[in-house]
């Protein structure tokens, strides 16, 4: 069995940062692609950003220049730092992986976690 869970989340004034983690445990034998999606009130959940094995990176427009992931690939840990937030940031953030497991491999298959708090005050 596979968990991801985010931590960091909480209350910012625009114009601040946080760093989002997203930690990846069970029977990993591989974590493919990672990436922070977000769905604020009376919206769709969209995309943030997607980092791959490369690693390879991309950006919703919206957050580039402001928001930068990374990943730790011994520690199965990726990252979104957000600097320069603005209240439209505010949502629930998850984190997202495409992973195969000791059991599945090569298949792989998609994980969330449970999602985490990112409030923007104006």
């Amino acid at each position: 069995q596979v968990q991801l869970v985010e931590s960091g989340g909480g209350l910012v004034q625009a114009g601040g940062s946080l760093r989002l983690s997203c930690a990846a445990s069970g029977n990993i034998f591989r974590i493919n692609t990672m990436a922070w999606y977000r769905q604020a009130p009376g919206k769709q959940r969209e995309l943030v950003a997607t980092i791959t094995s490369s690693p390879t990176t991309n950006y919703a427009d919206s957050v580039k220049g402001r928001f930068t992931i990374s990943r730790d690939n011994a520690k199965n840990i990726w990252y979104i730092q957000m600097n320069s937030l603005k209240p439209e940031d505010t949502a629930v953030y998850y984190c997202y992986a495409v992973i195969q497991t000791v059991q599945t491999r090569p298949y792989t298959y998609q994980f969330w976690g449970q999602g985490t708090q990112v409030t923007v005050s104006p």
